[in-house]
């Protein structure tokens, strides 16, 4: 088992950033690509973003692109999601979630065998 806890979630402005932090337990850290999904009322839960095992490789969905930046520190056991120039569209409950380096990239939730209990981010216009 692994256990993800996120934080760094707060009520920012438009135009602001926020550092989110995910912290893992469990397991040996490095054995797992980390992503980062999150889910706005009433919709989906969709991909943000994704970085493989030593931090070489990440996949950022286009709509954040340019803005979030993904980056893990293996020997804190920790994920982060650096969020800036924040949108009000980009209100949501922020999940990080991980998947054996045995499988290759994911994008979708299904993907991920282990979630964090999300943390929530509010972009005020």
């Amino acid at each position: 088992q692994v256990q993800l806890v996120e934080s760094g979630g707060g009520l920012v402005q438009a135009g602001g950033s926020l550092r989110l932090s995910c912290a893992a337990s469990g397991r040996t850290f490095s054995n797992y690509r980390m992503g980062w999904f999150r889910q706005a009322p009433g919709k989906e839960r969709e991909f943000v973003a994704q970085i493989n095992w030593n931090g070489i490789t990440t996949i950022v969905a286009d709509s954040v692109k340019g803005r979030f930046t993904i980056s893990r520190d293996n020997a804190k056991n920790t994920v982060y999601l650096q969020m800036n120039s924040l949108k009000p569209e980009d209100t949501a409950v922020y999940y990080c979630a991980a998947r054996s380096n045995s499988k290759v990239a994911a994008t979708t939730p299904g993907g991920y065998d282990y979630w964090g209990q999300g943390t929530q981010v509010t972009v005020s216009s």
